[in-house]
């Protein structure tokens, strides 16, 4: 099948390229702001993917454009976006001439993500939110996982004392519902899921675009919970940057970091490339000095790049590629090798990810197809054990087999798409999108010591449909149905969708209906082993396990007041979410080596229900404010029995009802800049398998500050930025950690991190 996909993706490059023509029609203007050229401004034909960006004299030229009528648009973060309508004639060259005007706040950008092509975040039928990597490196967020929490709806979950690997948790719900995309394509497998969020570095992320719920049919019927959009650094000017800063974390830790950036373009902008570096020391932590450590040593290497090519007119082709290199310890006597700890958790993590994408635009612009494959590949050695007490059977079997691991996962796709726009139907005018799209994972990983062997191939094909109705200036609808196979579900399995959005003045509303299913295979939370009482716990899968089927409601309300020196905005989003045959997990014994089993179930189902709240604020884009904080309840139907000797409860664990951000940053002209940033988590129940009771977790604020400094040196084309500040300041953070070897290392909730001081310094052309 992959080969197929390959084969189709070559045969579109060469048919393609071969209809190429070369019409000698050329554009070339400036683009001013206040009577100043205006360096780096995008600018490009609306609907294609035939572009460029003004150069440092703020001149731009485009050449062999399609002749016809079109839409000529200027866009650069911080202005206005203004467009212009055109005629090209073949043979001719014009002169098109952009004044862009400063906006307040970003309430407009293009997003990708929503519905898989461009389009503006106000007309958008599903809402998306964009957080920029600009903010990243503002509230001092130095990985994805960092970065997420400042996102409405979504909360990062750590959920060992000793890896510290984390979960996504949208609307409630886990991490195994939405999906992680990386530009735009599902690479990330269930095992990435454990570590990768923390893996990514955020001076490689260009932007996050996040979609709460399931409404779009364009990606998988997993994304139950919504979907997350990692679009990595694209080329766009020659630049360079290099940041370095080091962390004390609570006096105790040291934590290094070192970023590097690059891009280079082409003079005639039709070829560019970014590459990206990253490097990571960080000493493990111990909060309780019990000689075991809260927060494990880490160790990251991680380098990429991203590269496009036009090779001819309104034809692109767009390349990507990441190797990470991670090593994790947590435990104690990190000296020496981990089987010689009296409880540790070891991991070597080498992952290669990347991906190739054809696009082109037809029939003057009204049609655009895309041919993609993309991968990635994950190689870990992994130890997770607990010494044995000396004189015991067991003690003597541990140095004849320590329980070392090995996985091996892969996981592959390519796909295609068509769109094409109709622009009188009916009223208005209607985007069609066809897809087609194979995925495959597959993951081996065993410990033989504990006889645990996970050898687990998944493959589906999806297909999808989808209607983007313009009805008119005020209404729009996306319609759209998905076609799912996958191989651990017998029958075809059909998710239709459905969203609105109605438009008046500076509101708008919003409504969607969606379905979806999660297929009866491991997520990333399944494939960790714990440590509990002695000794460890691992999550099984039962015999009779069948999918999930979900079905989803949601409305919001969006409003955003814009004046000459301030903008004003709200969302009020409310969510429903009933699971039919949901997944629970539920103590079943031990096994043959006497290791605690969690049994994956189908319960009766569940319902996730609540409500999202958004402000955001900016004066004179100086002062910037963004806040979000989401009230929800999440309760199966029947109680669910977390342990075989306890009542159960209808509660999801680990869930808090109430859960939020907050970013306040300052923007001076004089160079100073400085970032209040916090996050809310709410009280939640917390299982503790050592004592066998659910305790209460307390609320904590995380509250964050960062100063910072920035000197231009102009002459040389140099700036140099000088940072300092505190991650959680008040060090809200757990207190009554598990101590021991025999810790229940899952018993862990609140905060990543406490207080950590960190100061940094960057240097970058301007």
């Amino acid at each position: 099948m992959m080969r197929r996909i390959i084969s189709l993706f070559m045969l579109c490059i060469t048919v393609s390229l071969s209809y190429a023509q070369h019409t000698d029609a050329n554009i070339f203007g400036h683009v001013q702001c206040d009577g100043e050229h205006l360096p780096f401004v995008s600018i490009y034909i609306k609907g294609s993917n035939k572009g460029t960006a003004t150069d440092l004299s703020g001149h731009y030229m485009l050449t062999n454009l399609p002749a016809g009528k079109h839409i000529l648009v200027a866009n650069s973060v911080g202005y206005k976006p203004v467009e212009k309508e055109i005629v090209v004639e073949a043979g001719k060259t014009i002169e098109i001439n952009f004044v862009l005007e400063e906006q307040i706040m970003a309430i407009d950008d293009i997003v990708v993500t929503g519905t898989k092509t461009f389009k503006r975040q106000t007309d958008s039928p599903v809402i998306v939110n964009v957080m920029e990597g600009k903010m990243l490196e503002m509230i001092q967020a130095n990985t994805l996982s960092e970065g997420l929490v400042f996102q409405p709806g979504i909360r990062m979950e750590t959920d060992c004392q000793t890896c510290n690997y984390t979960q996504l948790r949208m609307n409630g719900l886990g991490g195994g519902y939405s999906q992680i995309l990386i530009n735009s394509r599902p690479v990330f497998s269930p095992l990435t899921g454990l570590y990768g969020l923390e893996q990514i570095p955020a001076n490689m992320i260009e932007r996050i675009e996040v979609v709460r719920g399931g409404a779009s049919a364009l990606y998988g019927a997993g994304a139950i919970g919504g979907t997350v959009n990692v679009i990595t650094r694209p080329p766009d000017r020659n630049a360079y940057a290099v940041n370095a800063n080091t962390s004390v974390i609570n006096g105790a830790a040291s934590d290094f970091i070192l970023n590097a950036n690059a891009s280079t373009v082409s003079d005639r902008r039709n070829a560019g490339m970014s590459i990206f570096a990253s490097h990571r020391m960080r000493e493990s932590y111990n909060h309780n000095n019990d000689g075991f450590s809260e927060m494990p040593q880490l160790k990251n290497n991680s380098f990429g790049l991203n590269a496009f090519l036009l090779p001819a007119p309104n034809h692109k082709i767009e390349f990507n590629l990441s190797s990470m290199y991670e090593y994790r310890y947590g435990g104690n006597k990190e000296d020496g090798p981990a089987f010689l700890a009296d409880q540790s958790e070891e991991r070597v993590h080498n992952v290669l990810m990347g991906g190739a994408d054809y696009s082109v635009n037809f029939n003057n612009n009204l049609s655009s197809f895309a041919a993609y494959v993309a991968g990635q590949t994950t190689d870990r050695d992994h130890y997770t054990g607990i010494m044995p007490d000396e004189g015991t059977p067991e003690y003597d079997e541990h140095f004849k087999e320590p329980p070392y691991g090995i996985t091996d996962n892969k996981t592959y796709l390519g796909g295609i798409q068509l769109n094409h726009m109709l622009s009188h139907f009916i009223s208005g005018s209607n985007q069609f999108s066809f897809g087609a799209e194979y995925n495959y994972d597959m993951v081996d990983d065993e410990i033989v010591a504990y006889n645990y062997h996970l050898d687990q191939e998944t493959k589906n094909f999806g297909s999808f449909l989808q209607s983007d109705w313009s009805i008119n200036r005020k209404l729009s609808l996306l319609t759209g149905v998905r076609a799912d196979k996958h191989n651990m579900v017998d029958n075809l399995v059909w998710s239709p969708r459905i969203s609105a959005l109605m438009k008046q003045k500076q509101w708008q509303f919003r409504a969607s209906w969606s379905t979806g299913f999660r297929a009866p295979q491991a997520f990333d939370a399944d494939m960790h082993i714990a440590f509990a009482g002695g000794g460890i716990q691992r999550v099984e899968l039962a015999e009779s396990l069948k999918e999930e089927r979900s079905k989803s409601i949601s409305t919001s309300i969006n409003y955003d007041y814009p004046n000459e020196h301030f903008i004003l905005g709200f969302t009020l989003e409310g969510f429903y979410t009933k699971l039919t045959d949901a997944f629970i997990l539920e103590e079943n014994g031990t096994d043959a080596n006497g290791n605690s089993i969690l049994e994956k179930r189908n319960g009766e189902g569940s319902t996730v229900k609540g409500v999202t709240t958004e402000i955001r604020a900016n004066y004179n884009r100086k002062v910037q404010l963004e806040a979000g904080l989401t009230f929800q309840n999440s309760e199966h139907e029947k109680a669910v029995e977390w342990s075989e000797n306890s009542p159960g409860i209808k509660k999801y664990l680990r869930t808090p009802d109430e859960y939020g951000y907050y970013t306040l940053t300052y923007n001076s002209r004089l160079g100073i800049n400085a970032a209040l940033s916090g996050v809310y988590t709410g009280p939640m129940l917390v299982p503790n398998y050592g004592r066998n009771e659910l305790i209460k977790s307390p609320s904590f604020l995380e509250n964050n500050l960062k100063v910072s400094y920035q000197f231009n040196w102009l002459e040389k084309g140099l700036a140099v930025e000088m940072f300092t500040g505190v991650q959680n300041i008040f060090n809200e953070y757990q207190d009554d950690f598990e101590t021991g070897k025999n810790r229940d290392s899952n018993y862990v909730y609140g905060p990543a991190r406490p207080r950590t001081v960190f100061v940094g310094i960057k240097l970058m052309s301007l």
